[in-house]
């Protein structure tokens, strides 16, 4: 099952693999892959490249940082680590 919901901006959580259970924030979107990043073990310089059923969209944030990628503005790795700290700390 394609979940057709994950676009630029989404914050993630990967359902396999070595990183199972991480968040992580949507920068790229291919046919049947995402291109993932963190900002801290993976860089916004090196996404991570993950077919679509194994991530699960859990949310999106209102940070600053998620408004600048959706509209294709350039961010930092530190400003994407702070919106996913933020995510956490909303997320119940």
């Amino acid at each position: 099952m394609v979940e057709h919901t994950i676009c630029i901006g989404r914050v993630c959580r990967s359902k396999a693999g070595r990183d199972q259970g991480k968040l992580f924030c949507v920068i790229g979107v291919e046919e049947d892959f995402v291109l993932l990043a963190d900002g801290k073990g993976r860089k916004l310089d090196a996404p991570k490249k993950k077919r679509r059923k194994h991530v699960r969209g859990v949310g999106t944030s209102a940070h600053p940082a998620i408004a600048r990628l959706q509209r294709g503005e350039p961010i930092t790795d530190r400003a994407l680590r702070q919106a996913l700290a933020a995510f956490r700390a909303s997320d119940p």
